[in-house]
C-alpha cells in the first residue's frame, strides 16, 4: 500500500512540474534528496555502531537483566493472562528494556518473538488476545528514557533540549495506550469468543 502512495506522490509531483514548467526543479529536488538520504545513512553508521556496542556491553555486564528484574513486577500486572514463568514474559521484558534505552532496532526482533510466544497461548489463532493487544499498545507507544540513536545522530547537541519532553510525551502515550486497552477490553464486542460460541 505504501508503495502505491509513494508512487502516487512522485507521479503527481512530475505531472505538476510539467504543467507548471518546473520539471527541472522537481528533478533537481529528487537528486538533492537522494544525496541527503545517502549522507544521513552514512552519518548514522558511526552512532549506531557506538550505540549497539554500548548495548552489547550492557547486556554482557548484566545491566539488561537488572532492568528486566525492575520491570518484572509491572509486566505481571499488565499481563495477568500470561503465566509468570512463560518465555513470553522474558521477551516482553527485554523488548520494553530495549525501548527504554532507545534501541528501537534491537526491540523489533524481541517484539516479534514476544508476539510469537503470546500466540502459542492464544486459543483463537485468528483473534488477538488482551495480552497481545496490551503488548502492541505498549510497544508502539514505548517509553524512552534514552533518546534513540537516530534522533541523537540527526539532531546532535540539540537532542538534549528535547530529553525531558521526550520522556513526558512517551510516558503519557504509554499510559494512554494502557488505559485505552483496559477500557476497550471491558466491552463485550471485544471479548474473545469461547469454544461454545463456535460450536
Amino acid at each position: 500500500m505504501l508503495n502505491y502512495i509513494w508512487f502516487g506522490m512522485m507521479f503527481i509531483a512530475v505531472i505538476v512540474g510539467i504543467l507548471t514548467g518546473n520539471i527541472d526543479a522537481v528533478t533537481q529536488a529528487a537528486i538533492d534528496m537522494a544525496k541527503t538520504a545517502v549522507e544521513i545513512a552514512i552519518g548514522l553508521i558511526g552512532i549506531m555502531a557506538l550505540w549497539l556496542g554500548t548495548m552489547k556491553i550492557a547486556e554482557e555486564s548484566g545491566l539488561i537483566r537488572i532492568i528486566a528484574r525492575a520491570i518484572r513486577p509491572i509486566t505481571i500486572r499488565l499481563f495477568p493472562d500470561v503465566p509468570e514463568d512463560h518465555p513470553a514474559i522474558g521477551s516482553i521484558i527485554l523488548n520494553m528494556a530495549a525501548n527504554l534505552l532507545g534501541l528501537g532496532n534491537a526491540a523489533t526482533p524481541l517484539g516479534l518473538k514476544a508476539m510469537e510466544e503470546l500466540q502459542e497461548l492464544n486459543p483463537e489463532k485468528d483473534t488477538a488476545t488482551n495480552a497481545m493487544c496490551t503488548f502492541l499498545a505498549i510497544n508502539t507507544s514505548s517509553v524512552q528514557l534514552i533518546l534513540p540513536a537516530t534522533v541523537v545522530a540527526l539532531m546532535g547537541a540539540a537532542a538534549n533540549q528535547i530529553f525531558i519532553t521526550t520522556i513526558l510525551a512517551t510516558g503519557l502515550s504509554t499510559i494512554t495506550a494502557i488505559i485505552t486497552v483496559r477500557f476497550l477490553e471491558k466491552f463485550k464486542r471485544f471479548e474473545m469468543p469461547t469454544r461454545n460460541e463456535h460450536d
